[in-house]
């Protein structure tokens, strides 16, 4: 079996991040559940990828998100094409692009943040692992 991998994030308002997520990097709704044990969430993804992310919020204890300027979601987006129309995607999504903490970010990228203050990295190249 394929590993998968589950990033997991508390918001503040949970279809305000679902809509955002589905409009700013065009991922579909994978899932969601209504209070389980207490909390709400929404899987966003690709089909059949290896990974997804989880937007969670408690019913009865609320989290409030605490990102810092270098917790980052980073998308490689090789095509120039493609990378141009993910930007005119997030900024329409009503991201706003700030300046990475760190500069590598910059040369080849664009950083954006969330209602929530996460940030997203949208970057110019392929993963090279």
């Amino acid at each position: 079996m394929t590993p998968h991998l589950r990033i997991a994030r508390p918001v503040t308002d949970l279809e305000r991040a679902v809509r955002s997520y589905r409009e700013g990097l065009g991922l579909r709704e994978l899932g969601r559940f209504a209070d389980h044990d207490g909390f709400d969430g929404v899987m966003l993804g690709e089909p059949g990828g290896a990974w997804h992310l989880e937007f969670t919020r408690c019913r009865h204890n609320a989290i409030v998100p605490s990102p810092t300027e270098e917790d980052l979601l980073v998308f490689y987006l090789p095509e120039e094409p493609r990378w141009q129309a993910a930007i005119a995607r997030a900024l329409a999504a009503g991201w706003v692009q700030v300046l990475s903490h760190n500069p590598y970010w910059e040369r080849d990228g664009r950083t954006f943040v969330d209602a929530d203050g996460y940030r997203i990295v949208l970057q110019n190249a392929g993963w090279r692992g």
